[in-house]
């Protein structure tokens, strides 16, 4: 298929959208469907659609430029004129914030890049975000009526059973038919797909399932589709004691449960993607959050859920960066996390003097520095220690000590948001040069 056809397709795939959309609000308005309704009817056609894309073209850029433009799409029905009363508000006619619209396109684009082709690596995760998603959320809907809280809002017993029961079929159905895993693991894989899936889809805020769930999905099946029926079980019971852990741990912090429980899968996701090292700095910029936040809260409705995205987001980008310019990332995507570590030790002493905020932060900053260069000699296959990583790291600490110690302040709010975007700077520049002087 030749270049001019497949960018005409990626143009008309924009205008089915778009179609898809201007009928559900017609529907909508002559049969009085809920916004929740339009909404998920969006989402299923879309995401249906989504599964045709790896046959719809013959080269893989293409899907990539149907992502951009559909974001810049969902970007421009964001607008107040197009978002109340227009067509955009089949997506955004619900109460709630929400930016499911845009992270849905991007895990299309993320699970299409991170799939590389193999069929049940993208096809499983986009169908259990496009049928199960949309099953939980309708079944809830019309007949939840256990409901359990959430930061922004309740979910349904009954809708977390339909999404398990529909993940599961799914799951079954793509084992048997697109992967040459054994039956025994067909079984515990489905049931563990269906878990860990329901656990995402419940705990999700703000529509970060359409992206968290996918992207979820696809690094499990990645990690543990080949692994021994035996070493799934012992997963499946490391998995169970550690939302049991993490409940119980979480009160003494000052999280709550449903914070716990997106920890634990958090956690679960990073050790699944890279070796145990490689989980030590992330895992400890949670802990590093909720002692800041402890003794300086943050004023941000949900601080304890933004720094899990942040983090998640983070990690997922400098995974699908570091397969696109084949060039490794860990060394710098650990530096990011020290540089978060260290912002959120500043602004967690944000109430005691400068002095100290800058002593103790430069203190900290130091000993993380050392023990990232400790975990780094572990990966001696496809990282490396040198001057230049020593004098970014150093940058890294400086950037963050200047910015979280003098100006504690500028970080009451979107805490997490800002120091992420702040901590990934340097490291993000550095991994630049090095990839454009390679």
């Amino acid at each position: 298929m030749s270049a001019p056809v497949q960018i005409a397709i990626a143009f008309a795939s924009v205008a089915i959208l778009l179609g898809l959309m201007a009928m559900v609000r017609r529907l909508a308005s002559a049969h009085e469907i809920s916004a929740e309704v339009q909404r998920k009817l969006v989402h299923i056609g879309t995401g249906l659609y989504a599964l045709t894309l790896p046959w719809l073209f013959t080269d893989r850029w293409p899907v990539f430029m149907l992502v951009g433009l559909t974001l810049v799409v969902m970007a421009v029905l964001r607008l107040p004129a197009l978002a109340q009363g227009g067509i955009g508000e089949t997506l955004h006619g619900v109460e709630r914030q929400s930016y499911g619209d845009i992270l849905l396109a991007l895990a299309v684009g993320t699970v299409f890049l991170l799939a590389e082709g193999n069929a049940i690596l993208y096809i499983l995760p986009i169908a259990t975000l496009t049928l199960a998603d949309a099953a939980a959320a309708l079944t809830g809907s019309r007949y939840g009526r256990k409901f359990f809280t959430i930061e922004d809002g309740q979910k349904s017993i009954e809708g977390s059973t339909a999404f398990f029961v529909i993940t599961l079929v799914i799951a079954m159905v793509c084992l048997l038919l697109l992967s040459n895993v054994s039956r025994p693991n067909v079984v515990l894989l489905a049931v563990m797909v269906a878990a860990f899936g329901t656990l995402v889809e419940a705990d999700s805020w703000r529509g970060f399932d359409n992206f968290f769930l996918p992207a979820g999905l696809l690094i499990f099946l990645q990690s543990h589709m080949d692994s021994p029926w035996q070493d799934l079980v012992v997963l499946m019971g490391m998995f169970t004691i550690a939302i049991v852990l993490f409940l119980r741990v979480a009160p003494q912090f000052g999280i709550t449960k449903h914070a716990a429980r997106v920890y634990t899968v958090s956690t679960f996701l990073l050790i699944s993607v890279t070796a145990f090292q490689n989980t030590i700095l992330p895992l400890l910029v949670f802990v590093s959050h909720a002692i800041a936040h402890r003794l300086n809260p943050c004023k941000a409705p949900y601080p304890a859920l933004d720094i899990v995205a942040g983090v998640a987001l983070a990690s997922f980008g400098w995974l699908v960066i570091g397969l696109v310019t084949d060039a490794n990332a860990l060394m710098y995507y650990g530096l990011m996390s020290v540089g978060l570590c260290v912002g959120l030790a500043a602004v967690g002493l944000g109430r005691l003097a400068i002095r100290i905020r800058v002593g103790a932060a430069l203190i900290v900053g130091v000993g993380l520095l050392g023990l990232y260069r400790m975990l780094m000699r572990y990966n001696p296959d496809t990282v490396w220690w040198s001057g230049d990583m020593g004098l970014t790291g150093a940058i890294v600490i400086g950037v963050m000590i200047i910015a979280g110690a003098i100006w504690p302040a500028a970080f009451e709010t979107r805490r997490a948001a800002k120091l992420t975007l702040l901590a990934l700077l340097v490291p993000g520049l550095g991994y630049g040069m090095k990839v454009m002087g390679a």
